[in-house]
């Protein structure tokens, strides 16, 4: 079989048949599953590392830690509860450990490195998303990944929330029949979303631009909703509010003149955590947290826009905006039969005022919080009636979803998947290639199909 027609025809099972034979690969009562992450930044030590020393404690053990910082090691290991060895260096970790299942929480642009000298090892991988940031990166894994036979999966937490559950389950029961157009917009507050700035994520050769980074979350979510593959892209993005785009700017915030002037100044020395983890360890790599967000040097887009064909005739408007005044997100299915409408966040819709510099750090909390509320979708139909649709909210771990794929990997990778919540290299490969289409439309400024950037080829139906 040409290796052309493998990916098509295996791709969508990837994950699945990483779930169905347990990461951890014992039976009750067998070893523990050696697991190994590289990457200690927020994400990897609070939800890959002691969420899951936590949770899963009597199944995994953490067998080997690695980051170029010597000094966020050391506080990784503290934070997650270990006391495995540490590595500045990863081919040596790999040669030394042999773990079974390798995490990977890197800069974007360096994953593709990572899974594939993993999966070369012998290692199953689960990396954070996105999988890659660009179609050379991403046609590489692929290929690793049918070379060695090992398994990839893609931490796409926000699929397993309840709210985008409870509208997969609506669009599966054809509740306004077959979709024909889909309106997206996803709103990060200049809080939440003002942070990208200030870090690596403010330019493309480590993020890929938002359109790959933040985006492959919600395009993963409309490849899954709508149960097609892309098939053209066309965009616009542009940088109009940070960046260059201020009369002033400092080195960091920590060293900057314009502290009482600046709306966006971050204190980071009152978070402790950023104090331990990033500040005191900046003499090692010189990685600087607090990065002023008027920088020059940034090259990523702060609005985006983004038009979508899929194979099933579907099309979608996509937006992203990173300094709105408020953080959520609205989504309409219009279909054969009528409209389904959802949204999060939206002020006005709720009776009272949200903290908006508290929001995203409760939607990172691994902390259960039953708010009591409801988020709400609303299905109307054609010439009929409106019903509203009330689901519990939750507002901690990505609306509930990160709890529920952690136990789909570790605890229950045999259970039942009707809904295709599990991610694997097809599912990766087709959302970033969304944000990658995008990237190169804006750049070329003409449409982009999906078919010219890897050997995959788009389904009217995924498998």
């Amino acid at each position: 079989m040409k290796r052309r027609h493998f990916i098509a025809a295996t791709g969508t099972a990837l994950a699945g048949s990483m779930l169905v034979n347990p990461v951890h690969g014992s039976p009750v009562g067998a070893s523990k599953t050696r697991i190994a992450m590289v990457g200690t930044g927020v994400r990897g030590i609070g939800f890959w590392g002691r969420r899951i020393q936590q949770e899963y404690g009597d199944i995994i053990e953490f067998s080997a830690l690695c980051d170029i910082n010597p000094g966020r090691l050391e506080y990784a290991r503290k934070q997650i509860g270990v006391n495995c060895p540490v590595f500045t260096n990863f081919d040596e970790m790999l040669a030394k450990i042999k773990p079974d299942l390798l995490i990977v929480t890197t800069v974007d642009s360096t994953h593709d490195e990572f899974i594939i000298k993993g999966l070369r090892s012998g290692c199953n991988v689960l990396t954070e998303k996105p999988m890659t940031t660009d179609e050379i990166k991403c046609q590489a894994i692929l290929d690793a990944e049918k070379e060695t036979g090992k398994k990839v999966i893609v931490g796409f937490n926000y699929r397993y929330g309840t709210q985008f559950t409870r509208l997969k389950e609506l669009l599966a029961e054809k509740r306004v029949g077959d979709i024909y157009a889909v309106d997206f917009h996803w709103y990060l507050n200049t809080f939440h979303g003002a942070d990208y700035f200030r870090r690596w994520h403010g330019y493309r050769n480590k993020s890929g631009t938002l359109l790959v980074h933040k985006a492959t979350h919600h395009f993963d979510l409309l490849n899954w909703w709508i149960d097609s593959d892309p098939v053209e892209v066309f965009a616009y993005g542009s940088l109009e509010h940070y960046g260059k785009n201020n009369a002033f700017r400092g080195v960091n915030c920590r060293q900057c003149a314009y502290t009482d002037q600046c709306k966006f100044y971050f204190d980071i020395t009152k978070n402790k955590e950023m104090m331990d983890l990033y500040v005191a360890n900046e003499k090692y790599d010189g990685y600087i947290r607090d990065n002023c967000l008027w920088r020059e040097s940034i090259d990523i887009y702060d609005k985006m826009a983004v038009q979508i064909k899929y194979a099933n005739n579907v099309h979608v408007s996509y937006s992203l905006t990173s300094y709105s005044p408020y953080e959520g997100f609205s989504i309409a299915f219009n279909g054969k039969t009528g409209r389904i409408d959802s949204w999060e966040g939206i002020p006005w819709r709720q009776a009272e005022m949200v903290s908006q510099a508290e929001l995203h750090a409760r939607e990172m909390s691994q902390e259960s919080e039953d708010t009591g509320r409801y988020d709400e979708i609303m299905v109307s139909d054609n010439f009929g009636k409106y019903e509203l649709v009330k689901v519990p909210q939750t507002r901690s771990g990505h609306g509930g979803g990160d709890s529920r794929l952690q136990d789909m990997i570790f605890r229950n990778p045999g259970a039942p998947d009707p809904l295709k919540h599990a991610a694997g290299t097809r599912d990766g490969a087709m959302s970033l290639l969304i944000g990658v289409a995008a990237r190169k439309s804006i750049e070329e400024r003409r449409p982009v199909k999906i078919s010219e950037l890897t050997d995959i080829v788009p389904h009217a139906t995924r498998g």
